[in-house]
């Protein structure tokens, strides 16, 4: 009988053990260790990466005791051709000033405007901000910034004005820095004293003693409120720009003071910007610095970027300067409001392309855009000059007879002046008589593509439209460069280029940088050629639509007169000087009958009888001679002269790298609203 197996034997529980479970609290704990230890790490880590970060950002950053001892940009000190000043550029400093020595609502001013949380915030503003953020949120575009007054002073450190996540950053670490290392009435005084004012001033003290030529202390509650409205745009609200928007930013600052508490209504009652009045520069016209600005922008192309003060001296000779603003403002005073005339320009050269004088428009201070300069308008039958040198280039004679009379061109009929045709006549004497019908023939059989070379040669620089009303002048040019084509007759067929820079040196080392040494162009037109253009421009004073300019001595020019009297020239050359005239509105809005022969033609004759009062009386064959001579060749000989010219140039120190900054407060962007020209010119060219 089989044995029955024996059953597993069981184990017995010692006593007193049981079997433990975890509890939920045991869990909590450990995960909370856990967490903590995680915690610990991940912080310790994020302080080496956040040092590392900072040591990163902060390597290069630039020294703060610079703070303490400002220097702005190199100062710009332009001299007329007599060594009187015709303006400052750049630094104008006058030493810190002490915050104690400052009038009490001149800080406050600025607090109220750029920082009223100033005291508050510990360099940056976390709740200006957001606050700002959600200004700028709402109304769809930036409307305020974030920035506190130490940040910018911390920007105010950097010399480039660079926009990148580490120039933020960077700004952010010295803006931390600065208010541990400067109580805040200090950084409140350096900034102040550092600051950009517009028109040069840098710190409160240039900038009362350039606008109001006052010590700082002697500012009244509306001029500290125009210059503490002056920081956020120093170009935009620089009063010598725009009075009228200086004086409305200053209250808006006001009013930004009454609502932060600082003052009452009645103190920015008396405060009335509207009474404040400017202290110009003694020594300089206000429309100087229409040539002035030109001046520094043609700057970059003489010397290379330099930290060094400069003296430059100019061409500007100052009678003239006057008599050519006198000039204008005579105009615009009799016919301005009777013939719906805005705006003047007058330019004044020698036959050798210095610049005498430069009027860019009615009022400086109204608005800095150089119409002298700068404006491209349609010149009318100013540009018939180009036409009758393609023509005379091509073997016509001003003796050959052409026939004023209807034609046709693609379905374009041209008209003249008067609506009349005068049947058969002289070469010269449709030229002197503004002949539209004869200039448009001539055109099409020498060829437009000659006349726009021709041009060309003579200095134009514009675009030209290649259509057959170019005869009569619907390609844009500008003032300067007519005149300088003028002036390559005046000049014996040598092609002119307008300068106005003769020396550039060093301020304190009196080191010579630049030196002009002549063009050197040479002939564009021949001799026999610029003879006849010149006889041809002289009978257009003596017995053309030019007898308006005549000066009391031998002169030549040319009346221009664009569609609707949108734009009316007169440009023309005696044998010691070289001016053209311009008369119109910025938007192109039409004048009451203004032609080349009236308003323009007067004022220039005004001009020249007072520039060369006094002076002897030449005619064009027993005229000067020309300082930089030039041969009798063909014009193609001038690309031998351009190139010994660039050679010259490169001995004399000129260079084609970045000049100074900024010339000059305010806008001289062209005026906006102009139509655009038209290629189909009305009858009332002349």
């Amino acid at each position: 009988m089989a044995k029955k197996p024996k059953a597993a034997p069981t184990r017995k529980a010692k006593a007193g053990r049981t079997d433990r479970k975890k509890t939920p609290r045991t869990s909590v704990w450990r995960r909370l260790f856990w967490l903590a230890r995680f915690a610990a790490i991940a912080l310790i880590w994020l302080a080496v990466a956040g040092f590392a970060i900072l040591a990163f950002y902060a390597y290069d950053l630039p020294d703060v005791e610079a703070l303490e001892s400002p220097k702005a940009g190199p100062a710009l000190t332009l001299l007329a051709e007599d060594g009187s000043t015709v303006a400052h550029f750049g630094r104008y400093f006058t030493g810190s000033v002490p915050l104690s020595d400052m009038p009490p609502y001149l800080p406050i001013a600025l607090l109220a405007t750029e920082d009223r949380r100033f005291y508050s915030h510990f360099g940056v503003d976390p709740i200006g901000l957001l606050r700002a953020a959600l200004a700028n949120y709402r109304a769809g575009r930036v409307v305020q910034g974030g920035s506190t007054i130490t940040q910018q002073l911390a920007k105010n450190l950097y010399l480039s004005p660079e926009r990148t996540v580490r120039r933020k950053i960077q700004e952010v670490v010295l803006a931390l820095w600065l208010e541990v290392k400067y109580t805040k009435d200090e950084i409140l005084a350096l900034y102040l004293n550092r600051v950009y004012f517009g028109a040069g001033a840098y710190g409160v003290g240039a900038a009362a003693a350039r606008y109001f030529d006052k010590d700082v202390g002697e500012l009244t509650l509306g001029e500290a409120a125009m210059l503490a409205g002056l920081v956020k745009a120093p170009s935009r609200y620089a009063p010598t720009s725009d009075l009228a928007l200086a004086r409305a930013r200053a209250e808006q600052v006001l009013a930004n003071m009454v609502d932060a508490g600082f003052i009452s209504d009645a103190d920015a009652k008396r405060g009335d910007a509207r009474r404040i009045k400017l202290s110009a520069p003694r020594d300089v016209t206000r429309n100087t610095r229409y040539f002035a600005d030109w001046i520094v922008d043609e700057l970059a192309d003489y010397i290379s970027t330099t930290d060094d003060d400069l003296v430059i001296v100019t061409t500007l000779d100052p009678a003239m300067q006057r008599a050519a603003e006198a000039a204008v403002a005579a105009t615009l005073g009799e016919s301005g409001k009777k013939q719906a005339i805005g705006q003047g320009a007058l330019l004044a050269m020698t036959p050798d392309g210095a610049v005498r004088a430069m009027v860019g428009g009615r009022d400086y201070a109204a608005s800095s855009y150089n119409r002298a300069v700068s404006a491209r308008r349609q010149p009318g039958s100013a540009f018939k000059l180009f036409v009758y040198t393609a023509a005379l280039e091509n073997g016509m004679r001003p003796s050959d007879r052409v026939v004023d009379g209807p034609i046709s061109i693609d379905g374009w009929k041209p008209k003249n002046y008067r609506g009349d045709y005068k049947g058969e006549m002289t070469l010269k004497e449709s030229f002197s008589q503004s002949v539209n019908t004869v200039a448009v023939q001539l055109s099409e059989r020498a060829g437009r593509k000659n006349v726009i070379d021709a041009a060309e040669r003579l200095g134009i620089r514009s675009e030209l439209r290649n259509h057959p009303s170019i005869a009569l002048g619907t390609s844009e040019v500008s003032l300067l460069e007519l005149t300088a084509a003028y002036g390559t007759v005046a000049a014996d067929g040598r092609a002119v280029l307008p300068f106005g820079i003769v020396e550039i040196r060093g301020a304190e080392s009196g080191r010579v940088l630049y030196r002009r040494r002549g063009s050197g162009l040479g002939r564009v037109v021949d001799r026999r050629i610029d003879d006849q253009l010149r006889d041809m421009l002289r009978s257009v004073i003596v017995s053309g639509t030019g007898r308006g300019a005549d000066p009391g001595r031998p002169a030549a020019g040319k009346t221009g007169t664009s569609q609707d009297f949108r734009d009316a020239w007169f440009i023309g050359f005696t044998p010691e000087l070289v001016a053209g005239v311009w008369f119109g509105n910025d938007d192109a809005s039409p004048m009451k009958n203004v032609t080349g022969g009236g308003a323009p033609a007067r004022t220039w004759g005004r001009f020249v009888r007072a520039a060369l009062e006094g002076k002897p009386v030449h005619d064009f064959d027993a005229g000067p001679l020309l300082a930089d001579g030039g041969g009798d060749g063909d014009w193609r000989e001038s690309i031998w002269q351009t190139i010994r010219s660039a050679i010259d140039s490169a001995i004399s120190g000129g260079g084609n790298a970045a000049g100074s900054g900024s010339a000059g407060s305010g806008s001289r962007t062209a005026p906006a609203n102009r139509p655009a020209p038209s290629d189909f010119p009305a009858d009332n060219r002349r």
